[in-house]
């Protein structure tokens, strides 16, 4: 399922089922890869548009820091 702004896959939160590792950023672009070696995946860089993004992966949870909104449009 895509979001409707078409930013990414977002994956539906099961609770008891889906990871819930949630990570506070403060830039706008996060890579992620799983955490590395055997239980990761490739490395994707995921965009948060407003004040969040999950990885289509792996479910953690990027969460921009408050005040932490400019990066310059990159």
């Amino acid at each position: 399922m895509r979001d409707p702004r078409q930013t990414g896959y977002t994956p539906v939160e099961t609770p008891g089922i889906t990871p819930t590792e949630h990570f506070t950023v403060t830039s706008r672009t996060v890579g992620c890869d799983g955490g590395g070696g055997a239980f990761g995946h490739p490395l994707v860089y995921l965009r948060i548009e407003e004040t969040q993004v999950t990885c289509p992966y792996c479910s953690r949870t990027y969460v921009l820091a408050e005040g932490a909104d400019a990066d310059g449009g990159h």
